[in-house]
């Protein structure tokens, strides 16, 4: 299990920088409460995620990546009923049933369900790699994904299941997808897009259209908050505010702050200087995922690492383009930064199984 564990080769930058993001984000999350009593705990919440998060993240950087390839089916199996646990019994919140709630804690499956599918497809891959790449191997990668995918759509979280396509279709393509089928995936996409509008929720509809044509004089819903999140944005200028504040998030005119629209809470109070101190600061993170890439001693930990990146990536790029009005909102956290101990926990695993590949690195 601890095979080749030496905490030399540890990843001390990556660390040190996931490490910074949840600090800064808990900073960020007790600006944004704002004196709001209802989410005047997720501070303290946060901060017990991160501490629960490292410790996560030191015990499985020192368990042999490998060894979780014997453990494929049971880390599937549970994630399995968990999904469909949620799905029969968890009470639906803004129109989808996504959580489990044991007291004041809130669970999500679907953030843990990422990381396995990581891994699943990790070692699918490797084990395949001297298999034709046709149709038979991409089908049965598939079956990994959509086989846990589906039960979240039917939450419905379509924004996550888009993450694990994104995930899938690019471990596909690093290890060894034709073009041709690559080409067929993106007009398969576009096309499914457009078929599937009308069979998707009233509220996912509601979405794309008042991205496609926004309401100005909208007082409540989608609308409503991303319109503020650009007016907390544009009035950030260079420098910000300052520290709690911010006009719109100190008097709450921007919701869900402390969440999906911590971004641009923190363009309000830092300016153009604090946005670009957290993309920066979230694409060192991923820089240093794919130097363990790059370094991994096996296919299996180079998806590894590809695989935390690219989430790291989506998601970051989705949340900011939301607060940016640039996509329409699809209610993914700002990876480290936003409140969300499931969230927040998975990816710490997720970065626990990069540091292991770069713990046992053959190039040290």
């Amino acid at each position: 299990m601890f095979r080749g564990f030496s905490w030399k080769n540890l990843d001390y930058w990556l660390l040190g920088a996931v490490l910074v993001a949840i600090i800064f984000g808990v900073m960020m999350i007790n600006s944004a409460v704002a004196g709001n009593e209802e989410i005047a705990l997720s501070v303290n919440r946060q901060i017990t995620y991160g501490f629960v998060g490292l410790g996560a993240l030191l015990l499985v950087a020192a368990i042999d990546y490998h060894y979780w390839d014997a453990l494929r089916w049971l880390t599937y199996g549970i994630t399995m009923v968990l999904l469909i646990f949620l799905f029969m019994s968890a009470r639906a919140v803004f129109g989808a049933a996504r959580w489990f709630q044991i007291g004041q804690i809130f669970i999500q499956p679907t953030e843990l369900a990422k990381i396995v599918v990581i891994l699943l497809l990790a070692r699918y891959f490797e084990h395949t790699q001297d298999r034709p790449h046709g149709l038979r191997w991409i089908a049965e990668s598939f079956f990994w994904v959509i086989s846990l995918a589906i039960w979240i759509l039917l939450q419905p979280n379509l924004s996550n299941v888009i993450v694990l396509m994104v995930i899938w279709i690019s471990l596909l393509w690093l290890s060894g997808l034709d073009w041709k089928y690559l080409v067929a995936f993106a007009i398969g996409g576009v096309i499914l897009a457009i078929v599937a509008f009308p069979f998707l929720q009233p509220y996912q509809q509601q979405r794309v259209i008042n991205f496609l044509f926004p309401d100005p004089n909208a007082r409540h819903g989608a609308t409503y908050n991303v319109l503020q999140a650009l007016i907390a944005i544009g009035s950030g200028g260079l420098a910000g505010k300052g520290y709690a504040q911010g006009t719109q998030t100190q008097l709450r005119f921007l919701k869900v702050r402390h969440t999906d629209f911590i971004f641009s809470a923190t363009a309000e109070e830092f300016g153009l200087i604090g946005s670009l101190f957290i993309i920066m600061l979230l694409g060192f993170i991923i820089y240093r995922c794919l130097r363990v890439a790059r370094r991994a001693p096996d296919l299996m930990g180079m998806l590894i690492a590809w695989g935390i990146a690219i989430l790291i990536f989506f998601q970051g790029a989705v949340n900011i383009g939301v607060n940016l009005n640039i996509i329409p909102v699809a209610g993914l956290p700002l990876p480290f930064i936003s409140y969300g101990g499931s969230g927040l926990v998975s990816l710490m695993l997720g970065i626990g199984l990069v540091e292991s590949v770069a713990i046992r690195s053959a190039r040290g």
